[in-house]
C-alpha cells in the first residue's frame, strides 16, 4: 500500500481476519474502518453467523490488550467499570479495574445486560473514561469497543434505546455466506482453526498512525456539503419520524475518512460517503408507525435518500 501507513494497516489486517472469516471481505473492510476512525462498532444478526467470531478476530489482530465481556442480566455496573476496594492490610483504597481497560473491548451480547449495566458501557464509550467514587480512570488509546447482539431472540433482552444506538459509528449485519464460502467455514472448524490462533498483525503505535493518517485526510467542501444534504435528506423523508443528527453527519465523513484509507488515500470521494451510508445512517433513523407497518426497513430509506440525492461532480484527486 505504499507510504500510506492506514492502508498497510488494513492490508494486514484483513488477511489476517479473512483467514477465518470466509467471503465476506465488504463486511472485514467496514469492520476495519470503524476501528481506523476510531468508532464504535455494533455486529447484529441472527445466531451461527460469526458475529462474535469477527469481533474476536478484529480483536486478537491488533496489537495491546483486549477483553471479553459477556452480558448478563446480573452482570453489574462495576463489573464493567471497576470497583474501589479497601485494603485493610495497607489501609487504604484502591481502584481495580474493570473490562472496558482495554484496547479492544468485545461486549457480547450487548441486548442481555440490564439498561443501568449497558449504560455504564455506553458512558465510557461516550467519554473514554470512567468515574468511581468521584475520581476519573482514562482508558487506553486506542480504545474501541465491538458489541454484538441477536435481534430475534427477544425475551430477557433489553433493547438499546435509539440515544444509545446513536454512540456506534457504525452497525453491521455478517449475512449467510455463500456455498463455497460456507464450505470453507466448515473445513477451517474442522481443522481447528479458531480467533484464538490469530496473531497480532499490528501493534498500538501502528494503530495510532493509520488512526492520525485518517484523521488528516483531505475533506473538500464539496463532499462534506453532500454529507450534510444526505443527513437532511433523512430528516424530510415521509417514512422517518427521526433522521440522523448532526453527530451523524460527522460519523458519516470520519467513516467514509476510514474507507478511503483503506485503499492508500489521503482524499474523500462521494462514493466513499456512499459506501457507509447505510451502516451509519440506518440505526439511527427512527422510522414511522406507517413505514414499519409497511415494512420499510432503515436500510431502504437510506437507499431511497442516496437514489434522490445528487452527489457532487469531483476529479480523480477528490476535489
Amino acid at each position: 500500500m505504499g507510504e500510506s501507513r492506514a492502508g498497510e494497516a488494513y492490508a494486514l489486517i484483513a488477511r489476517n481476519i479473512q483467514g477465518v472469516i470466509r467471503g465476506k471481505p465488504e463486511v472485514v473492510r467496514l469492520a476495519v474502518a470503524a476501528l481506523f476512525a476510531e468508532g464504535h462498532l455494533l455486529i447484529e444478526d441472527v445466531p451461527g453467523l460469526g458475529k462474535t467470531t469477527l469481533a474476536r478476530c478484529l480483536a486478537r489482530s491488533i496489537g495491546g490488550s483486549w477483553s471479553r465481556i459477556q452480558f448478563t442480566p446480573d452482570l453489574l455496573p462495576g463489573d464493567i467499570t471497576g470497583v474501589t476496594v479497601y485494603h485493610q492490610k495497607d489501609e487504604r483504597f484502591a481502584f481495580h479495574p474493570g473490562g472496558v481497560f482495554s484496547n479492544v473491548v468485545v461486549a457480547d451480547e450487548i441486548n442481555r445486560g440490564t439498561p443501568k449495566t449497558q449504560s455504564a458501557l455506553l458512558e465510557v464509550m461516550s467519554e473514554r473514561r470512567v468515574t468511581v467514587d468521584a475520581v476519573s480512570h482514562d482508558v487506553p488509546r486506542p480504545f474501541l469497543v465491538i458489541a454484538t447482539q441477536n435481534p430475534i431472540e427477544m425475551e430477557g433482552t433489553y433493547r438499546l434505546p435509539e440515544a444509545q444506538l446513536d454512540r456506534f459509528l457504525m452497525r453491521l449485519s455478517v449475512g449467510y455466506p455463500d456455498l463455497d464460502a460456507e464450505v470453507m467455514v466448515i473445513m477451517s472448524d474442522c481443522a481447528g482453526v479458531s480467533p484464538d490462533d490469530l496473531p497480532a498483525v499490528v501493534d498500538v503505535p501502528m494503530m495510532l498512525d493509520a488512526i492520525a493518517e485518517v484523521r488528516a485526510s483531505h475533506l473538500d467542501r464539496a463532499v462534506v456539503e453532500y454529507a450534510a444534504r444526505l443527513a437532511g435528506a433523512t430528516r424530510e423523508h415521509a417514512a422517518v419520524r427521526f433522521g440522523v443528527s448532526p453527530r451523524g453527519s460527522i460519523a458519516l465523513v470520519r467513516a467514509a475518512q476510514a474507507m478511503a484509507a483503506t485503499e492508500g488515500r489521503g482524499f474523500v470521494t462521494p462514493d466513499d460517503l456512499k459506501d457507509v451510508a447505510v451502516p451509519v445512517f440506518a440505526h439511527r433513523l427512527v422510522l414511522t408507525a406507517e413505514a414499519e407497518l409497511g415494512l420499510l426497513g432503515a436500510a431502504d430509506v437510506v437507499a431511497d435518500v442516496l437514489a434522490t440525492t445528487p452527489a457532487p461532480a469531483m476529479n480523480h484527486a477528490g476535489r
